[in-house]
C-alpha cells in the first residue's frame, strides 16, 4: 500500500489521463468499465492492476428463471454463475497468465468473480497508462 498523497497523486494523474475511470469509494480502486461488459480494469491503491469479471447471484437467478417464479438456491446459482464465468473468461486467461497475471477466484452470498492481478509500478505511470490503453483494446477486440 502507497501513501494517501502518492495515491491522490496517482488517482489524479490516471483520471487525467483517461476520463472514464469511475471510483466507488473515496480514495479507493479506480475501475474502467470495459467494451466486453463482463470485464472491468482495476487499479488499486495497493499498486495492483486487475482485470476482472463476475456475476451477482441476484443477477444470475434473474437470468436462470426467465421470468418464471422458479427459486434456485444460492449453491445452484454460484455453481452456474461459475460456470458462465469460465465461459467468459476462457478466451483470456492464457494472454493474462502468459503476461504475468496470477489468477483467483472470489464467492460469497452475494457474488462470483474472478481476478487477474498483477503489481503495477506506480512510479512509471505512461508505463502504466499504455498497459491500460493495451487491455482496453484488447478486452475491446473480441
Amino acid at each position: 500500500m502507497i501513501d494517501g498523497s502518492r495515491w491522490q497523486y496517482v488517482q489524479d494523474h490516471l483520471k487525467q489521463a483517461n476520463a472514464d475511470f469511475i471510483q466507488y469509494q473515496p480514495d479507493g480502486a479506480l475501475t474502467l468499465e470495459l467494451d466486453d461488459e463482463d470485464w472491468q480494469l482495476e487499479i488499486t491503491p495497493a499498486g495492483l492492476f486487475v482485470c476482472q469479471a463476475g456475476y451477482a447471484l441476484e443477477d444470475m437467478q434473474s437470468l436462470l428463471s426467465d421470468g418464471t417464479a422458479e427459486d434456485l438456491g444460492s449453491d445452484e446459482l454460484a455453481k452456474q454463475a461459475k460456470f458462465c464465468i469460465q465461459q467468459v473468461v476462457s478466451k483470456y486467461r492464457d494472454r493474462l497468465i502468459k503476461d504475468g497475471f496470477s489468477e483467483r477466484v472470489e464467492m460469497n452470498d452475494d457474488y462470483v468473480a474472478v481476478f487477474f492481478e498483477r503489481p503495477v509500478d506506480f512510479d512509471n505511470l505512461s508505463e502504466l497508462e499504455q498497459l491500460i490503453a493495451r487491455y482496453r483494446r484488447q478486452f475491446a477486440a473480441t
